[in-house]
């Protein structure tokens, strides 16, 4: 009898390699845009995905004040943050959220669709958002990523 010829690589810390992607949210719902970049953030575009490790990129979100929202979503949608003590309870609408600092919309929605434990703020630390079309890390050489297709 033949024995099994392939065997399941499972990926760690040293055998993972990283790159950097840009990514333009231009004109993108919110939702769309986040669930993509999740992807590439925790790596499940890669072979060698494996769930327990950090296997995905860098990325760098640009033209984060260009993002789009469909129906009532500008005015209803809320976010609600509570401080512990008693009517320490914020609660500040996506416009208002978008009008003081676009990024954080677009890094909320992100956070929220990676693990909820260690691993999750270790690859929320890879995701890098700038509002306009520059960003700060040209020495990377990231690759651009086009999300629309």
């Amino acid at each position: 009898m033949e024995t099994l010829k392939y065997k399941t690589i499972s990926a760690n810390k040293s055998t993972v390699n990283k790159d950097w992607l840009l990514v333009d949210v231009t004109g993108i719902s919110l939702g769309r845009a986040s669930s993509e970049i999740s992807k590439l953030l925790r790596g499940k575009h890669k072979p060698n995905f494996t769930p327990h490790v950090d296997c995905g990129d860098y990325v760098i979100v640009i033209n984060a004040s260009k993002i789009n929202l469909t129906g009532n979503k500008w005015k209803q949608k809320k976010y609600i943050s509570h401080s512990g003590y008693p009517g320490g309870q914020k609660i500040i609408s996506v416009e208002n959220q978008f009008h003081k600092n676009p990024n954080k919309v677009i890094e909320k929605a992100v956070k929220g669709m990676l693990p909820k434990n260690k691993l999750g703020n270790l690859i929320y630390k890879n995701l890098k958002v700038f509002s306009g079309n520059n960003h700060s890390h040209d020495g990377q050489k990231p690759i651009s990523i086009n999300i629309r297709s």
